[in-house]
């Protein structure tokens, strides 16, 4: 007996105490609708009002978007889903002896995806199920019917060598960048993998920045037939128990965000700070770092760090007339004053004597470089005036970047915000980091403060520098 998904989330012998209720009902009419199922008169004015009026589908989609608000029930329906695919559609006679169908759960790290395999193994633990599971491990579950399901982190390179019925890409919008593009090279390195059996992907995810893969299908497909379909909804229409409270206690608090995780719109007052073109064009080929040459000098910015998961970072650079040059970029993690003494050793391989950073830890990073015959001096603008003094210099031609693919990462992730008050706030997204770009951002300033100093006569003490004129000197023209 052929089992679709409308009757694996209504059977009471199946999923239906779960699925069944009123509360499940646009998730029941909206993968009703994705599986081209006949629809109700009510189920079909749902369906419409998620996908901005579209018609049933008249054949399966090959491809989920979802936009969805938070506590939207995302993640009860991405388990639903993967339980489904491996466990009532068969694909062995598609399968090469010893191949498995793998239903693949996709998150933006390990925790989340133990929470995914969490609600998967809780749908197994159901009477008519168990007896398929074969096997359990610590990333999935294997079953009787040659089929898998699996947990990933966001790696394009995990995901290749396999043969996959679905792949549900979980909070896409917020996948840690691993690449420049981790969402878009993860996606890429599916499609081949879901070929072979015709398998679905389907992504779920609140929607953020207007950028990434999320937002671009959602821009070309939205609204549109074919074989991808694009949902939104906040998340009050997929969960009418969330509370009306709760949402508008959050838009009262901050209206831009709460618009984007409880009503599912993409949110305007945060993009792109610099594009993977703009950082690419500024790097050299080789070598990762110069070596010092005799009667060049030097400047250096690090970016302190007491631990954890944070680099302690240090950039180092100079000028070749209007070419601002970083010669080295480094960054480790470990114990703070034996890096603090490392990096002494480096800074006065290149000459240097001074080095310039930010005002973290208050007097213990100018004392601890200072016991290593090192001046340490406080940088006068704050991370977010370094970066908008950066972007000036970068997109002027007068930058040259060595070829650090962590610094690229870093750089690309980098988020211009609005506030409410109107001011730009530049720093790294969510779950990133900024450790080399920060020291990066920070010697441009100085080599571009070097120029400054030297148009305008002033001393190089750093009283006289401000982020305006690493802004306007980038080069030897205004910018």
């Amino acid at each position: 007996m052929t089992v679709s998904i409308l009757d694996a989330m209504t059977d009471p012998a199946l999923f239906g105490d779960t699925f069944g209720g009123d509360s499940f009902a646009a998730w029941r009419a909206l993968l009703a609708g994705f599986y081209s199922l006949p629809l109700t008169d009510e189920q079909a004015e749902i369906f419409a009002g998620v996908t901005s009026g579209l018609e049933t589908p008249q054949e399966a989609h090959d491809e989920l978007w979802l936009v969805v608000g938070r506590r939207g029930g995302k993640s009860h329906a991405a388990a639903l889903v993967a339980t489904f695919e491996a466990a009532f559609r068969d694909h062995r006679d598609k399968l090469a002896p010893g191949e498995i169908a793998t239903t693949m759960l996709i998150a933006g790290d390990r925790p989340q995806a133990r929470t995914l395999l969490r609600y998967v193994r809780g749908m197994f633990d159901h009477p008519m199920l168990r007896p398929m599971v074969e096997r359990e491990t610590e990333t999935g579950i294997e079953l009787s019917n040659r089929s898998a399901i699996e947990v990933h982190t966001a790696s394009h390179r995990s995901v290749r060598g396999y043969t996959i019925s679905a792949a549900i890409l979980d909070e896409v919008a917020f996948w840690p960048s691993d690449g420049a593009r981790p969402d878009a090279e993860v996606i890429a390195a599916l499609r081949p993998a879901l070929a072979t059996l015709g398998g679905k992907l389907i992504a779920l995810s609140s929607p953020y920045a207007r950028r990434g893969m999320l937002w671009a299908t959602y821009k070309r497909h939205y609204g549109k037939p074919g074989r991808v379909m694009v949902a939104q909804a906040p998340s009050r229409t997929m969960n009418p128990t969330l509370p009306q409270r709760v949402v508008e206690d959050a838009l009262r608090d901050d209206a831009a965000r709460a618009s984007a995780e409880y009503l599912a719109q993409f949110r305007t007052d945060v993009e792109a700070f610099l594009s993977l073109d703009q950082v690419q064009a500024a790097q050299r080929t080789k070598p990762l770092e110069l070596p010092r040459r005799d009667g060049v000098s030097y400047v250096a910015f690090t970016d302190p760090t007491g631990g954890g998961k944070d680099e302690y970072t240090l950039a180092i650079g100079h000028r070749e007339g209007d070419r601002l040059v970083v010669d080295a970029v480094r960054g480790r993690k470990g114990n703070p004053a034996a890096i603090t003494a490392d990096y002494a050793k480096v800074l006065k391989s290149y000459g240097v004597f001074r080095v310039a950073g930010d005002r973290y830890a208050g007097a213990w990073v100018p004392t601890e470089y200072s016991r290593h015959g090192i001046n340490y001096e406080p940088a006068s603008g704050t991370r977010s005036e370094l970066y908008a003094s950066f972007a000036p210099a970068l997109n002027s031609g007068v930058v040259d970047l060595p070829p650090c693919d962590v610094l690229e990462r870093q750089l690309v992730v980098l988020e211009r915000k609005t506030t409410r008050g109107g001011r730009d706030i530049i720093d790294h997204a969510c779950g990133a980091h900024d450790d080399r770009a920060n020291a990066v951002a920070g010697v441009v300033a100085e080599l571009a403060k070097k120029r400054s100093d030297q148009v305008f006569g002033l001393l190089t003490d750093g009283n006289e520098f401000s982020p305006r004129h690493g802004m306007a000197w980038a080069g030897a023209s205004w910018v």
